[in-house]
């Protein structure tokens, strides 16, 4: 597939995002961007989309919650993925479901482990919010925070600035 990156640069970092014809496809963290990963070559966006995939991004970080997302191409993913990632997208900001829950959610109750292997496979996190998303072991402040594919500081960075944001008192680590 053959991505137009831009670079995003943040507060955290500077971040990438990948479009193809039909709207964002991938996010990468500032650690995972590449120095050899060509910005601004195949099939430029609208500008629109661009725009919008920034400003998205930088509000999340700063847990606001975004005006507008950018279309968002998962056609990379499986069926089951897809389902995963479009249920990921209801799960409220400073919340918190389980893989358990999510599975219940898309009517695949016994498919918990494959709803982590969705997560973790998510090509666009922070916009796709699989930060959100922990074991049925969790407990606030306890250590099963389950895993992230930015790392696990950056889950409990997002999750801690949502819990703030909205005034929750419990920590996350």
């Amino acid at each position: 597939m053959s991505l137009y990156w831009i670079p995003i640069p943040t507060q955290d970092g500077q971040f990438a995002a990948g479009f193809t014809a039909a709207g964002l496809a991938r996010v990468e963290f500032p650690q995972q961007v590449s120095s050899s990963l060509e910005f601004e070559t195949g099939t430029r966006p609208p500008q629109t989309w661009l725009d919008w995939t920034a400003a998205a991004l930088r509000q999340i970080l700063l847990a606001e919650i975004p005006a507008k997302l950018p279309p968002l191409d998962i056609s990379s993913g499986t069926d089951f993925q897809q389902r995963v990632w479009r249920e990921l997208l209801q799960v409220a900001q400073g919340q918190t479901q389980t893989y358990g829950q999510i599975a219940a959610r898309i009517l695949r109750p016994a498919a918990c482990r494959a709803v982590g292997a969705a997560c973790g496979a998510n090509p666009i996190p922070v916009l796709i919010p699989c930060h959100r998303v922990v074991p049925a072991n969790y407990q606030p402040g306890g250590p099963h925070l389950g895993g992230f594919s930015g790392g696990l500081q950056w889950k409990i960075l997002l999750l801690e600035r949502e819990r703030r944001a909205l005034k929750i008192s419990f920590p996350v680590r």
